[in-house]
């Protein structure tokens, strides 16, 4: 435990550095930002749309929303040193009742920013020290919904509407940053995530939510450099630390970059295996070539000591972008970690570009067959008009392409029966040169066929990161 005096001293260095950054962030030039602009271009308000033009059948199994967040700046962030992950949250959804599309609105997670720029009193609820925007994904927890975001920001707690409740840590047992991506194991019915601080030397918690969503377990992994972990996987028994080469770059907070993660060659590239419920100091490191890995899908235990984990690999990532993504290659990968010989042995499964990989979440921690993933430009770094049905088991893929000017997002599954493939696949698909939006929902039974629906939007939804299906 640090001192009074030491902590005191640790603070001043910290509000010196910070003062050094904001001289230099003041001092940029101003210059076009390629995720401020384009099909990036943030909107500018809310609405709310009910009457909407829906293209075959929505299938009356399906009630509840579909919502889905991501970085939508208000545009008052300094351009030049603005990065994509860094906006203001917005939440789009599309409500499903009865075979009918009730509504689509957009709104805006309610930062101490936002609700000034619309003249609204600020949130109820505790602010992070160091951010209050929660713009990665939304998700279902202990029977309420959570707009999250990793390392800096408290969950905030949304209505059924999208309307920002309160910036809520868990009822005040959050006391480590969070992730955007806890994984719900479905047997216990816990979400078990990897946290990270994003800071010099900065530290690394296993976090557990009980199933009425209250932090349980805050476990500390030592690591160095303060690595940046932005996903994580578990199996039955145990949860997997991707502890790789992107890392908190001090050079860029200093120049006043306000996302200061860079890939670091210096940094070793391994995998964690750690017991669900084992202290830090257990944790097995498995070396692993150099990579970045955003989202793995899924991962199980085999027969043999080994763990198997099915994963989007980016050859590297912040090497040389301040601004967003830059891996010069992406693949579809399988890996097999041997926590008993500290080595992971990578295959390739897929080499197109593609990111946003999910599965029938029901399977998660178990052994799946199907993995469902959208197709990337790596040029522009948007995806392409391409969903990809990954038959891991068979080692097949099946394509559906939305057509000319489309730009498909994540796709999630929603269970139909007990089987893998008998669900529906739900997700929004933009047209941006139209100004249109959809959201679609295919047969994951058959994904080459047409979609059974599709609830039209008559506006641009901008590209975005994670969202989830909410039952009613």
């Amino acid at each position: 435990m640090a001192s009074a005096v030491e902590t005191a001293i640790r603070g001043a260095v910290g509000t010196g550095l910070a003062a050094l950054a904001g001289f230099n962030r003041g001092r940029m030039r101003r210059v076009p930002n390629p995720w401020m602009n384009g099909v990036f271009a943030p909107l500018k308000d809310e609405v709310t749309l009910t009457a909407l033009e829906v293209r075959g059948c929505i299938p009356e199994a399906l009630d509840g929303l579909y919502a889905r967040n991501g970085a939508n700046p208000l545009g008052t962030e300094h351009q030049p040193s603005h990065h994509w992950f860094l906006g203001q949250g917005m939440v789009h959804g599309v409500r499903l009742k009865e075979g009918k599309a009730l509504w689509y609105r957009n709104r805006w997670v309610r930062s101490t920013e936002v609700s000034q720029a619309l003249g609204e009193a600020p949130a109820p609820g505790p602010r992070h020290p160091r951010s209050d925007v929660a713009n990665t994904n939304v998700v279902a927890l202990g029977g309420r919904t959570f707009a999250i975001v990793e390392a800096a920001g408290h969950p905030v707690e949304l209505g059924p509407d999208l309307a920002t409740l309160a910036h809520n840590p868990f009822d005040g047992t959050l006391t480590t940053p969070f992730s955007a991506h806890p994984h719900r194991d479905p047997e216990t019915g816990k979400h078990h995530a990897i946290c990270y601080e994003g800071a010099p030397n900065g530290r690394v918690w296993h976090v557990v939510l009980s199933p009425d969503a209250r932090v349980e377990r805050a476990e500390e992994i030592a690591v160095t450099d303060g690595p940046s972990i932005h996903d994580c996987a578990i199996t039955d028994k145990h949860i997997l630390v991707f502890d790789l080469p992107v890392t908190f770059a001090l050079d860029r907070y200093l120049k006043g970059y306000r996302f200061p993660l860079a890939w670091n060659p210096k940094h070793a590239s391994r995998v964690g295996v750690l017991g669900l419920e084992a202290p830090g100091a257990s944790i097995r490191w498995c070396a692993v070539d150099p990579c970045y890995v955003f989202h793995p899908a899924n991962a199980f235990e085999a027969s043999d000591g080994t763990i198997i984990c099915d994963l989007v690999v980016h050859d590297s990532m912040f090497a040389t972008s301040t601004s967003g993504p830059d891996a010069e290659q992406i693949t579809f990968e399988r890996w097999t970690i041997d926590p008993a010989a500290g080595s992971v042995a990578r295959r390739v499964l897929d080499d197109r570009p593609q990111e946003f990989p999910r599965i029938d979440e029901r399977r998660t921690g178990r052994q799946h067959a199907h993995v469902y993933t959208a197709e990337i430009d790596l040029a522009s770094v948007v995806a392409t008009s391409r969903l990809l049905a990954h038959d891991v088991a068979a080692g097949t893929t099946a394509i559906h392409d939305f057509g000319p000017g489309a730009m498909v997002g994540e796709f999630v599954h929603v269970p139909r029966g007990p089987g893998e493939r008998d669900g529906w696949l739900l997700g929004f698909v933009a047209w941006p040169a139209e100004a249109r939006s959809a959201l679609m929902i295919l047969d994951a039974a058959d994904v080459t066929a047409p979609p059974v629906a599709e609830v039209r939007i008559p506006r641009r939804i901008p590209p975005g990161f994670h969202g989830n299906w909410i039952p009613a």
